[in-house]
């Protein structure tokens, strides 16, 4: 009996090692055929068949992930302390194969993708494209860059707005 739990015992512990050499569980890798920590989206192609406006209001807010904060900082140009006001023109592409949004809009800034539209504004959007028999197509619309000014010695985020209305 005694050796019959010493056999557990080791094994246990065997166990309990590999697993703890092996490593803790990995992370969820990129869908087959999709870049890892980039764009889902290809980048558009052609020439947008509507531009939009909402008279420079750029009240809509682009979610810009944590991975594309690098590219934003670098389209807000050099403000110094300042907060940015770059101006820019978006490019607005409905992400159909989108793995973790199935009404996803992707939104770019000088061919560099800068984040997604919120899945409700996402939805607007899309129904806005659909009424303009547009569905599924390449649009654009002004965006600008703020924020980004030093605020006790600390760099303070960026945002993308867009000039568009979508409520």
């Amino acid at each position: 009996m005694a050796l019959a739990l010493n056999i557990v015992i080791i094994i246990l512990a065997l166990v309990t090692l590999y697993f703890l050499l092996k490593g803790g569980p990995k992370a969820a890798t990129a869908p087959a055929g999709k870049p890892a920590g980039g764009s889902y989206t290809p980048l558009p192609q052609g020439e947008p068949v509507h531009h939009w406006t909402d008279g420079g209001r750029f009240q809509l807010e682009v979610l810009g992930e944590s991975r594309y904060s690098d590219t934003i900082h670098t389209l807000a140009g050099q403000h110094g302390d300042a907060p940015a006001d770059t101006h820019h023109k978006a490019l607005l592409l409905p992400d159909d194969n989108n793995p973790y949004e199935d009404k996803a809009v992707a939104v770019f800034l000088s061919n560099q993708m800068v984040g997604y539209l919120a899945p409700k504004d996402a939805q607007a959007f899309r129904t806005m494209l659909a009424r303009q028999e547009i569905a599924g197509q390449l649009t654009s619309t002004d965006a600008v860059i703020r924020g980004g000014h030093l605020y006790e010695g600390k760099r303070l985020a960026y945002a993308v707005l867009l000039d568009i209305n979508v409520a």
